[in-house]
Formats: structure tokens, sequence, C-alpha cells
């Protein structure tokens, strides 16, 4: 079969690892900034959209200092409902069937409380899946900078909303220097209460940091992974286990994980049978949608419609759901993928 990028673009897909701040419209953007009175490196969307682009940084940390514009403006609970909401409606546009987008609620602090900044986009999410059928839910991240203190008050409170929208705890932020390990009692207290755990690893940091968001913080996916293969051993371990890798493609050529898209190992995790799912991480800083994450797949990894669609299922099956809600999505996107050829 020869793919098309419109053959692509009508799959449906599931998504993972995406940064909710990292998915602001420009033109959402200034007009929250004009409500709030802040200050944009642009004035206009495309001058915006062009100052968000993350493909001249040089590294993760340049590449993280992107996210304080998009997060200036959400301050209210007014525009965190309102981002969460046509975050959904532009999942949906993109044939995204499913989708788990991840934040750090503390970054909205002391504007909102820390209940204020869940629950607002908890609406946002709700709204738009009841108007496109897309199914949303949240992750919430603790910052690898930030004290265990503050990590751990967000751990408890994405348990506490555990039946209502939140289904995982996350580490994210700067990852060489600032182990995970240093956050341990949040992921025990996340994994205790019988919350789903993730973490970002192996992005700037080598397989040791995934290591030990495995094997002492307890995660059962990983972000990224991306350094993985330079620990044969640990490689081994992690693909036969099935743990799921959160591969994003554009962003680990923006922060420098890979000098070429072509070397991307998740072709090699894929080859193995390792869990390989395809996200976006940033749809603003990394100028990207699913669907060219997957085009980005087929074009430089060689990827081919079968392959594609292993990945799809392997973020469906991947997905923190209720069993049986996991089971009518896996159905629902083989039925599709089947109609489509």
């Amino acid at each position: 079969m020869t793919l098309t990028r419109e053959l692509l673009d009508s799959l449906p897909k599931a998504e993972l690892h995406v940064h909710l701040d990292g998915c602001l419209r420009p033109t959402t953007m200034l007009e929250l900034a004009q409500e709030q009175g802040v200050t944009l490196p642009a004035e206009t969307p495309e001058a915006l959209a062009d100052a968000m682009y993350a493909n001249q940084v040089r590294d993760l940390e340049e590449y993280l200092q992107l996210y304080r514009f998009p997060v200036s403006v959400m301050q209210t609970r007014k525009a965190m409902e309102r981002i969460a909401y046509e975050f959904v409606v532009d999942c949906a546009a993109d044939n995204v069937r499913y989708v788990e987008a991840r934040y750090c609620p503390a970054l909205h602090t002391p504007a909102l409380s820390l209940t204020e900044a869940i629950e607002a986009p908890l609406a946002g999410l709700k709204r738009g899946e009841a108007e496109t059928g897309t199914i949303a839910r949240l992750i919430v991240s603790g910052l690898r900078t930030f004290p265990p203190s503050v990590t751990d008050d967000l751990a408890r409170a994405a348990v506490d909303y555990g039946n209502d929208g939140v289904v995982a705890f996350d580490l994210a932020g700067s990852e060489r220097g600032y182990p995970a390990a240093n956050h341990v009692s949040a992921f025990e207290y996340a994994n205790g209460n019988g919350l789903a755990c993730t973490c970002h690893a192996g992005e700037a940091a080598g397989p040791e940091s995934i290591h030990e968001a495995v094997h002492i913080c307890g995660a059962q996916r990983i972000g990224h992974g991306t350094r993985l293969f330079q620990d044969p051993d640990l490689e081994e371990q992690v693909l036969k286990q099935g743990i799921p890798l959160e591969v994003c493609l554009s962003s680990n050529l923006h922060t420098r994980a890979v000098s070429d898209l072509a070397e991307h190992p998740a072709r090699r995790y894929l080859d193995l049978g390792g869990t390989v799912t395809l996200n976006t991480d940033s749809r603003l800083m990394d100028r990207t949608t699913v669907s060219a994450e997957y085009w980005l797949a087929h074009r430089e990894l060689g990827l081919d419609r079968a392959e594609l669609d292993r990945v799809i299922l392997n973020s469906c099956e991947s997905a923190f759901l209720p069993e049986a809600e996991k089971a009518r999505l896996i159905a629902m996107v083989t039925r599709e993928l089947q109609e489509i050829q």
C-alpha cells in the first residue's frame, strides 16, 4: 500500500504524552495576554507561532524556557478551562480518539488554588469531550526542580481527583542533575493509592534515569526513553516487560536528544518488540500534530501501514483507563482501522 499524508491524517489515533501548556493556539495566547495584562514575545499569531517554535533551541533546558510564555496566560480559571476545551477540539480535528493531557498545577498557583488549577482544565476537557466525542483525561505532573514537598502535594491532589478525570501522576522538567529518586515519596503515594504513574526519563539524561524511573519510582510508562538503547540489559528488560515508551520524534530532535530523525531509536525499539507509542509532546513548540508525527515515522523511520496500526493500538492498549473503558476504545479504533484501507 502506498501511504499518503491524507490517509494517515484520516486514521484514528490516541495520544499519551502531550503537555497542555504546550498546545495553546497563538490567537488564544494573544487574547488571554491582553485580558491579563501579560507581555508576549510577539503581537501577531504568525509571529508568536514563530517565537514559540523550538527548532533553534540547543537543549532541553532551553526548550523548557519557552513554556514560561503560555504558562503566563494560564493564571485564571476561565483561561485554563478555555485552553483545555480548545485542546480537545483540536485533537478531534486530528482524528485523535483518546488523549491524556499533562501539566503541572503548581505552576498556576498562587493565582489559583491547587484545587482550582485542577478543576478548571478538567471542566474544559469534559466540555470538549461532550462536544466532540474525543475521550480526554488529565495527568498531573510534578517537576524535578521542585522541592519534594511540592510534588508530594501534587501526588495527593492527583489521587483526590482519580475518579474525576485524573488518570496518572508524572514527573517532568529538567532531567540532568535532578534525579527522580528525590521525589520517590510522591510516586509511592500515587502508586499506593491506585493511581498510575509515568515519568520523563532518558531524554536529557542517560539510561540510568530510566532505571530510576522504573525500579525506584515504579513508573508504568516512560516518557521519551530515547537513550534506553545505551544500556542493552535495561533495554531488554524494559522491552520484554512491555513497558510503554512515549516517543516524541519532533521534540527529541529539537531538544537534541537525537541529532537526526533517521537515527531515532524508536525504529529499533519497535523491531525488538517494544511497546512504542507516538506523541507530540508540545504542538505549539514543536509545530506538529499527532498525524504529522505518524507521517514522520513513515517518512524518516520507514514504518509501513501495519506497523503504524500497531503503534496506534499500542497507544490505546497503554492508556491509563479502567479495563472496560480501554476495551471499548481498542475495539472502536480497531474497527475504524480495518475500515480505512
